[in-house]
């Protein structure tokens, strides 16, 4: 029963895989010419405020036609979806990728995760479905989020975790092992594809912990508490944003809008609160002593806002990345506050209160936290920091909407 489904697998993730090195390569392109080849052509500074402004505006434009007149729309309301939503209609995916392309390389503060596994699950589930009569969608949507995720985190350790959460929600007969072979199969073969094609590192090369001391545990529990806390703000603002953008009445006035928003608080944080993060981060961590703990706090503040700008005025993209962000420059600025906290110990824990907060993804936050940590003595301080900050977070709103724009629970 599990030995037919290898093939479908392997073809599902390594598919997945290449579709998201696509997008990003062309996404890279694209920034290139946004920040770099324009304004040197013009004579401008690369992200001096008039330039940043005018280059985010303009993307929220682009997109908003897209999303209003392009076939397809972009899907649904970005702000009613999830990581691993049911396969949308194939014809969503030319205009989903579209506006996943102009919004990571005008620096929209999203990053591909969101609307990358939407298509991904789109494209096998209709691929699928016609290649295999018969076959459930369900199937075909698990192998390419598995995929998919596998490829963004260049494990399949992710996909597994993810998963095991969403089969958790909504048990049924059979071992676990049986439901994740499939799954599994395809996140390796993603993750596989990406790593040899294009190398990913989370590694931030933090300061080496050297063993725990019992000084970490009290930050440990402070700052995951602290992260968890911040995040739970954005989320609270989440519904009274989207219903601002909402009362503008056209996709095109408010993506336009949410862009010039975007644009005054990347001239606001400058450059590094820009784009999904995941290289500003390594930025951020490779000389921390280059800003102050009020230049971190207001990067983090600043990045926070325009994730939940973007995400509730109608950009395609997902919250991960960017809270990976906000989690890693709020405990730089913790660390540099109060010097005793290590900074490992101050990042780790506040990437996690922060991801627990936007995600409700325990295993997820957890990992994700454990990987840029990057020292297994991290992971019995991420352990009692969880506790505090799932306790804040747990029976609470999450950051995503009903279509009747009352926030999940």
């Amino acid at each position: 029963m599990l030995l037919p489904l290898i093939v479908p697998a392997i073809v599902v993730g390594v598919g997945s895989s290449l579709l998201l090195l696509g997008l990003t390569e062309v996404s890279e392109q694209f920034k290139g010419v946004l920040w770099g080849i324009l304004p040197d052509a013009v004579g401008i500074g690369r992200y001096s405020v008039p330039w940043t402004v005018a280059v985010l505006t303009a993307t929220g434009l682009a997109v908003g036609l897209v999303v209003w007149k392009v076939p397809g729309h972009a899907g649904p309301d970005p702000a009613t979806t999830g990581l691993v939503d049911p396969p949308m209609p194939a014809s969503v995916v030319p205009s989903l990728l579209l506006t996943a392309v102009l919004g990571l390389a005008g620096g929209v503060s999203l990053g591909p995760e969101n609307p990358i596994t939407a298509a991904n699950i789109a494209l096998a589930a209709w691929l699928g479905g016609k290649a295999m009569r018969g076959s459930r969608a369900e199937l075909w949507a698990s192998l390419a989020a598995a995929g998919t995720v596998g490829a963004l985190f260049g494990t399949p350790v992710a996909a597994a975790l993810i998963l095991t959460e969403s089969l958790a929600s909504r048990p049924a007969p059979g071992a676990l092992w049986d439901k994740l072979f499939a799954p599994l199969i395809a996140g390796g073969a993603g993750s596989l594809t990406t790593v040899l094609i294009a190398h990913p590192t989370f590694d931030l090369d933090l300061p080496p912990l050297s063993g725990s001391h019992w000084g970490d545990v009290p930050a440990a529990l402070a700052v995951s508490s602290l992260g968890a806390l911040l995040g739970m703000a954005a989320v609270y603002a989440f519904p009274y944003t989207h219903a601002a953008f909402r009362k503008l009445g056209h996709p095109v006035a408010a993506i336009t809008v949410g862009g010039l928003v975007l644009g005054l608080l990347g001239a606001l944080g400058g450059q590094l609160t820009l784009f999904k993060g995941l290289e500003e981060v390594k930025v951020l961590a490779a000389d921390p002593s280059g800003w102050s703990s009020g230049q971190f706090a207001l990067m983090t503040v600043v990045k926070l806002a325009a994730l939940t700008i973007a995400a509730t005025s109608g950009f395609r993209g997902g919250r991960i990345f960017p809270s990976i962000f906000v989690g890693v420059a709020l405990g730089l600025g913790v660390s540099a506050l109060v010097p005793e906290v290590h900074p490992t110990v101050a990042v780790a824990c506040a990437v996690l209160g922060v991801l627990l907060a936007i995600t409700r993804q325990g295993w997820l936050s957890l990992f994700t936290a454990a990987v840029l940590a990057g020292d297994p003595h991290a992971l019995p301080l991420l352990c009692i920091g969880l506790v505090p900050a799932w306790l804040l977070v747990t029976g609470r709103p999450q950051m995503q909407l009903h279509h009747d724009g009352t926030p999940l629970r």
